[in-house]
């Protein structure tokens, strides 16, 4: 089986690094310094054009928990519509019940408004109550994938988790690991869970292109940088796509 690499993408600059590089898929959205939001549609119909590879969206309208409020449930589905219309391949999304379950009754309604798009039921996975009754619900809702960091924080320490995911799961649905994976884990995790696709940045922090610079300000958190900027490195996607086709051997 052919192992895909698919490249979390925050701006346009990221998706062509991500193509450039080699690519098998990008997640496009915003944000990524939150787990990721939304994208807008500017970004979304300006990417997807430029991709010329398979693109899927996130779906997330607001950063912390993954129980969303009636309004909230609505943003989410007109972004899907707006996904839709735009050309993507496929959504990332999910959403849990107050107790920490799949919230099966919500998920279906996006799933039927999103076909014939895929659907990836995205690291809400990794906060669920019951990760193996969440697999089975997340399987008959009819997702195509599960990505998970295995419910730790990076798919290396959650590997004993994916892996028995990935058993359960055979051929019903894909176990993407997802969280801190780079060239210098890929075979490790490879051997440990036997996964098939892996989900990265594949990122570095670059300079901003200002030459002023007012570091008294900032637009966010204390302290943050407000003159770097995180892009994926299409080196580094070069070398994780290389490393992915030798383990097709």
């Amino acid at each position: 089986m052919k192992i895909i690499i698919e490249i979390c993408t925050g701006s346009v600059e990221s998706v062509l690094a991500a193509k450039k590089g080699g690519a098998g898929r990008i997640e496009l959205c915003s944000a990524l310094s939150l787990g990721g939001l939304t994208p807008t549609q500017s970004l979304m119909e300006y990417a997807i054009n430029k991709a010329g590879i398979e693109s899927f969206v996130l779906i997330r309208p607001r950063s912390g928990d993954f129980h969303y409020t009636r309004a909230e449930y609505e943003i989410m589905k007109s972004d899907i519509f707006t996904a839709k219309s735009c050309g993507a391949a496929g959504i990332v999304t999910g959403m849990l019940n107050t107790d920490g379950s799949v919230d099966t009754c919500r998920m279906k309604e996006l799933i039927e408004m999103a076909r014939p798009m895929k659907i990836t039921f995205h690291r809400a996975f990794d906060v669920c109550i019951d990760p193996f009754k969440a697999l089975e619900d997340i399987i008959g809702l009819g997702c195509e994938r599960i990505l998970t960091s295995g419910q730790a924080m990076d798919a290396l320490s959650g590997s004993g988790l994916i892996a028995g995911l990935v058993e359960q799961a055979g051929s019903r649905i894909i176990i993407m690991p997802g969280s801190g994976i780079n060239a210098s884990n890929l075979r490790q995790l490879h051997q440990q869970t036997k996964a098939i696709e892996y989900h990265l940045s594949a990122s570095k922090l670059k300079p901003g292109r200002m030459h002023f610079r007012n570091n008294s300000v900032n637009m966010g958190s204390s302290g943050a940088d407000e003159y770097s900027i995180r892009e994926t490195d299409p080196g580094l996607v070069d070398e994780i796509c290389r490393i992915a086709r030798s383990l097709n051997d």
